[in-house]
């Protein structure tokens, strides 16, 4: 046989060779148990005969064995079996059988050649034996021919051999098949990661309309790339808005020290710029703040440390946090409070979430306007609504507000990145935002 010389035919070689390997010694030793089980069933169903032959004559009286002999003789009508009584200087009593063996090795049966003395044309005869001792000084030797027995034995081994040959080309077959399939496999699976490395995140694994258990496997697989190109995109998406975000800010801060740093002439002039560059670079510091915010929220293992949290308790406090700056705006905070239970969450992560909703009303309302803020419960769960007096979200907007950086086309506040915190804190926690279409409100629905 020319063997390939590409590794990877190589491969696909061994992996067919040694599953068909294994299948041809699982059949050989399928085989050799079977031989080795009609072979030890035959011996044991002659020592069953042979032992009850020494029992029966070992019962018997003395005088009355020869008959007893001379009867079993008569009735073995295949003429297989040799039973021979003998004194104790070993002269025939009684038997088919003319002298004992040479050498008689005590307790277990033995295969010897006996003369037989009823079989016309035959001297010598190969038997299972055994010679056990009797009352009286006298010896039995009991045995079997083995002619039928080997005759058994030979159909039995071509038996073997007519079920063998074929299923051992049968499992050189299955296994070669079977090998090289499950090679091509891997080796699918081997050049897709070769891709997806080359950088490449499009390419999956073909999954039949009906798969086997490599098929879900490809589907699991395939499920795996979609959420690992998804969160690819996501970073780079996010690395983008990064580069954008921060450009114009930090653009305008360093326009503002140059020409601050030009005009000023006293110490106050320089105070006055320092004072406004940190201002700008509290802002840059707010939004890396956020962004790392967010990135821990999507990890989900903050869910280890969620507890029962008094929902109107918690949102009470939010209202009571924001009393005072609500006050100094001239904004009525407005909170009405229906008991509901607790709810399964972190209850900072809540805080913060209801938090920026009390802010975002604030600050994107009307001055001198009304900012609501009502804890219901409904068949979902509890529902956290903020409202404001202004025009609300545009609807074609709702969908994207929730993105990092995005903010409405009539904001000019902000990083964009409030409504995206609160929405990585509702998806962790199992809740869902709902926008109202008929007023400026958000609904936080706490599905239990």
């Amino acid at each position: 046989m020319i063997f390939p010389t590409d590794p990877r035919r190589r491969a696909t070689w061994r992996w067919g060779g040694a599953l068909a390997a294994l299948l041809v010694l699982q059949s050989l030793a399928l085989a050799a148990a079977f031989w080795a089980l009609a072979n030890g069933s035959h011996r044991r169903a002659i020592e069953h005969a042979l032992a009850d032959d020494c029992t029966f004559f070992r019962l018997t009286p003395p005088e009355e064995r020869g008959e007893e002999l001379r009867e079993k003789l008569a009735r073995d009508i295949h003429r297989d079996r040799f039973l021979g009584l003998f004194d104790a200087k070993g002269a025939l009593i009684a038997g088919n059988v003319a002298r004992l063996p040479a050498e008689t090795p005590a307790g277990a049966s033995f295969v010897a050649d006996v003369a037989p003395t009823e079989l016309p044309g035959k001297r010598i005869d190969q038997a299972r034996v055994t010679v056990c001792p009797l009352s009286g000084d006298m010896r039995l030797l009991a045995g079997v021919d083995l002619d039928d027995t080997e005759e058994a034995l030979r159909l039995v081994w071509r038996s073997l051999l007519l079920g063998l040959v074929p299923g051992l080309v049968l499992a050189l077959g299955f296994g070669l098949v079977a090998g090289r399939r499950a090679a091509r496999q891997v080796d699918t699976v081997r050049r897709l990661t070769e891709r997806i490395m080359s950088g490449d995140l499009t390419q999956r694994l073909p999954v039949a309309a009906h798969p086997d258990s490599f098929g879900v496997l490809c589907a699991h697989i395939n499920t795996m790339l979609d959420r690992l190109q998804l969160l690819i995109t996501d970073m780079r998406g996010v690395g983008d808005d990064i580069a954008h975000q921060m450009r114009t800010p930090l653009t305008r801060l360093r326009a503002r020290l140059d020409r601050g740093l030009r005009d000023a002439s006293t110490a106050q002039d320089f105070a006055a710029v320092a004072d406004q560059a940190l201002v700008q670079v509290d802002a840059l510091l707010g939004i890396v703040a956020a962004l790392l915010r967010l990135r821990e929220l999507e990890d989900h293992a903050r869910r280890s440390r969620f507890a029962p949290v008094d929902l109107a308790t918690l949102v009470d406090d939010a209202c009571d946090l924001h009393r005072p700056l609500a006050e100094d705006r001239g904004i009525t905070l407005a909170c009405d409070l229906t008991p509901v239970g607790t709810v399964h969450g972190d209850a900072s992560l809540l805080m913060e979430a209801i938090a920026n909703l009390i802010d975002n009303a604030m600050k994107f309302g009307p001055p001198g306007g009304t900012v609501r803020v009502v804890l219901t419960a409904s068949s979902e769960g509890p529902v956290v609504t903020v409202a404001d007096d202004g025009a609300g979200i545009p609807a074609d907007e709702r969908a994207l507000v929730t993105q990092r950086f995005y903010r409405v086309r009539t904001d000019r506040e902000g990083a964009g990145l409030g409504l995206s915190l609160v929405k990585a804190i509702a998806d962790l926690h199992g809740f869902r935002l709902r926008f109202a279409d008929s007023e400026s409100a958000v609904s936080l629905i706490c599905t239990r």
